[in-house]
């Protein structure tokens, strides 16, 4: 008997904590980089993400190489110039959503967000804030945000004969969908 319980309270305490985090493998981030001279996109579909929705605590994490563009050079460019995927291979960043206990994660919603946090990009951490939203639906978190970087800040050279092609500060899109983290 005494046995029984104690799995049963395990099982349900697992439950429990299982139900506060929510996680994919494939997200989205998308940035684009406008200029008179080009457009400039790349999309990753290999983006980890888990949010705690009883903290708040929410986390990416990336591959460089993952990145997408339309043209390989501007591929091969984007790893070997000016990312140096070899030498950085990832990207991530550690925040916390602001006043996550005022959203319901039981009942379908969308709810607009604030998330602060350290972005890590070509081995440079930098603390960065971006309005975002949250919808609920159907048990899923789906969680978006925008925001604006600049390659400069994290130490990622533009030489000067392609700086006209480049914008000084690149959109950054993200788009996850977030499934209950069962364990």
């Amino acid at each position: 008997m005494k046995t029984t319980l104690t799995v049963i309270f395990l099982s349900l305490a697992t439950f429990g904590f299982a139900q506060d985090k929510y996680f994919t493998r494939n997200g989205t981030i998308t940035f684009f980089s406008s200029t008179p001279a080009e457009d400039i996109q790349a999309q990753n579909f290999g983006v980890t993400s888990v949010l705690d929705i009883k903290s708040g605590d929410m986390e990416f994490s990336l591959l460089m190489k993952s990145f997408e563009f339309k043209k390989a050079l501007m591929q091969e460019h984007f790893n070997e110039n000016y990312v140096e995927s070899d030498k950085f291979p990832k990207a991530s960043f550690k925040g916390k959503v602001r006043d996550i206990s005022s959203i319901d994660f039981s009942k379908d919603g969308k709810h607009q967000v604030k998330v602060s946090g350290d972005m890590t990009l070509h081995g440079i951490t930098k603390p960065v804030t971006s309005d975002g939203t949250i919808e609920i639906k159907d048990g899923k978190v789906h969680a978006n945000s925008k925001l604006m970087i600049k390659p400069e800040d994290y130490g990622i050279e533009i030489p000067s004969v392609v700086r006209a092609n480049i914008a000084k500060e690149m959109e950054v899109t993200v788009n996850t969908t977030l499934d209950p983290l069962n364990r």
